[in-house]
């Protein structure tokens, strides 16, 4: 690679984005994340199998789109590893994908309520979220996507949204770049909650309309914040 710092910096922007989403109770023991890697749109960049908030710089690796690692090392791979591959295969517009199994956002997953958008920091949701069964591309480990076919067919749910719901295990959640993606997930869950919430009064809902749905100007500084936040947790 020509300019290796290039890549570390998308590295670090990686870690940073695993820790920030395992603090924010997005992810858990079990989530990932991964960004396309800045010179081959062909591969990407995952951890290896480990909890999102002990991921380091070292645990990185490099996948091809059928999730096939490009030197494993003998480190333990992620089993849903084939969502990564499968997303940036069918949307060459997307550069960081998150799978999560976001508290809130479960039991919109498996009724017919759908996860809509009430918050202006969620107008992503504006468009609407893919709905995902993997019994629909045959079940293989219980609710996971171990295989590029459920990997394709989850993309096909996800089609040219933000976000796919999948029925009883999680969601998942896609950008142009990791900080943007970060942003997206985070907020779904936000707004999941919020949403809920709203139901409960049994009153009429004032949905973000299209037209209303702007992603922020300012996710710059976010980052920031949400940055110095993991870092003064990781500081001894």
């Amino acid at each position: 690679m020509s300019d290796p710092s290039a890549l570390d910096a998308v590295v670090d922007d990686l870690v940073v984005a695993n820790h920030i989403l395992a603090q924010q109770g997005v992810l858990d023991a079990w989530g990932h994340v991964s960004v396309r890697h800045p010179k081959n749109p062909d591969r990407y960049l995952l951890s290896r199998s480990r909890a999102p908030a002990l991921v380091m710089a070292g645990d990185i690796m490099e996948f091809d789109l059928d999730s096939n690692p490009i030197d494993a090392k003998g480190r333990g791979l992620f089993l849903e590893r084939f969502i990564h591959g499968e997303t940036y295969r069918a949307r060459p517009d997307v550069n960081a994908v998150v799978h999560s199994h976001s508290p809130a956002v479960i039991p919109f997953s498996v009724t017919d309520q759908p996860l809509r958008a009430i918050l202006h920091n969620a107008a992503f949701l504006a468009e609407g979220c893919g709905c995902f069964d993997v019994r629909d591309a045959g079940l293989t480990q219980g609710l996971l996507i171990t295989t590029n076919r459920q990997g394709a067919a989850l993309a096909r749910a996800l089609g040219q949204r933000s976000v796919a719901l999948i029925r009883g295990h999680g969601n998942l959640v896609v950008g142009e770049d990791i900080q943007r993606a970060t942003h997206r997930a985070l907020y779904t869950e936000i707004n999941a909650r919020q949403l809920a919430v709203t139901l409960s009064f049994g009153r009429p809902i004032k949905y973000l309309e299209p037209d209303e749905a702007q992603d922020p100007k300012r996710l710059a500084d976010a980052w920031e914040v949400w940055k110095a936040a993991v870092e003064d947790v990781s500081r001894p």
